[in-house]
């Protein structure tokens, strides 16, 4: 995915993981439980028709500026930093409760 310019796919986990890496998404499918992404403009239902799919594949390699605006780093699960997050409240748990 990394060296993907457009990625295309009907997955619900790629629709989550390609816009963190800032590449635009159309999603094959007339619907989605992932609207996170398609809110934010960085993935777009295309639906399966190939005509469809053509057309905003399309848009997307013909249109410098449609592409830039999906194009932006996206994570609708966070942003990677969870577990040093953690790690530093577990340090101030137990240098106030059992490192005196």
């Amino acid at each position: 995915m990394e060296r993907s310019y457009i990625i295309l796919s009907d997955s619900g986990g790629v629709q989550e993981e390609a816009p963190a890496l800032g590449k635009p998404v159309l999603v094959l499918r007339k619907d989605t439980e992932r609207k996170e992404t398609i809110n934010e403009g960085v993935a777009k239902l295309v639906g399966f028709e190939s005509y469809q799919i053509i057309r905003e594949v399309e848009l997307l390699l013909n249109n410098k500026d449609q592409y830039a605006a999906m194009a932006k780093e996206y994570s609708p699960c966070g942003d990677g930093h969870a577990s040093d997050r953690i790690i530093n409240e577990l340090k101030l748990f137990f240098n106030k409760y059992y490192l005196k």
